[in-house]
């Protein structure tokens, strides 16, 4: 039986007197989508694994802001921004690792004009770096030699010029990383970023993520593997629509990292 996970908070850090390396921060698909939970709970289970001092905010956690902004609600982020920034900054927070882009893009960019700075990584570079370290150590085991391609969400490729650190993982499982014709700085949109994800699409020939998911389809790769809890809802919606849910399945890299490891 695998042990509990063991999941701190800044508050409990905090009364003891400590610090934490770094704060993992959730988001909301994170810590309320039942999918993304399962991403969450891979990467804690990396983080202990590696033996990483991290905290989460728990409660105190709410939204970073960026739905309502991409919507149009500038007031609204604020509001949201300096409650988070004011808790934050209460408890001396200097180090922000997120598994979701848009997290990471808006406390990244975003917060320091609200008086919010701090060193911001996302989950693919933490986990690069714990691998590259010694930290962390797995086999490629269950997916050596199996045909993966990676979706660039748009918050952490064109956004932040993040490609690498999420490719250099799929290789470490000696796996064979298939690229889509749309990649890198010429990639495709999944159709949930500027809040789109809580809309109906607009009328049109066809919704984004059916188009998006053809591309991945078009590299006959076993697992189509995400960064962003977004891109996995919409790439797995692409997946079933496409009736190919028997054969493709959709995964955050934090959980092949974490299966590979055995975790």
């Amino acid at each position: 039986m695998k042990e509990a996970l063991k999941v701190p908070t800044m508050a409990e850090f905090f009364a003891s007197g400590k610090h934490p390396e770094v704060l993992f921060w959730v988001g909301c698909m994170g810590s309320f989508d039942d999918r993304a939970k399962k991403v969450t709970k891979a990467f804690v289970k990396i983080l202990n694994k590696a033996g990483v001092s991290f905290a989460v905010l728990g409660a105190e956690e709410s939204c970073n802001g960026d739905p309502a902004k991409r919507a149009g609600n500038e007031f609204l982020f604020q509001m949201q921004a300096a409650t988070n920034i004011e808790v934050m900054n209460g408890y001396g927070v200097k180090k922000i690792v997120t598994a979701c882009p848009h997290c990471f893009n808006i406390i990244k960019n975003e917060y320091p004009g609200l008086g919010g700075n701090y060193e911001v990584v996302h989950h693919t570079q933490f986990i690069n770096q714990l691998l590259e370290d010694g930290r962390l150590s797995m086999e490629g085991g269950q997916y050596k030699g199996k045909r993966i391609t990676y979706h660039d969400p748009c918050y952490l490729g064109r956004g932040n010029n993040i490609y690498e650190a999420p490719r250099e993982l799929i290789q470490k499982l000696d796996a064979e990383l298939v690229e889509m014709k749309s990649c890198k700085k010429r990639g495709l949109c999944c159709g949930a970023g500027g809040a789109q994800m809580f809309k109906e699409p607009e009328k049109g020939d066809m919704d984004i993520n059916i188009k998006r998911t053809e591309e991945a389809l078009e590299t006959k790769a076993e697992i189509v593997a995400a960064a962003c809890p977004f891109c996995n809802t919409m790439m797995t919606d692409g997946v079933k629509g496409k009736d190919k849910e028997a054969s493709v399945s959709v995964m955050d890299i934090a959980e092949l990292i974490a299966n590979a490891a055995d975790l």
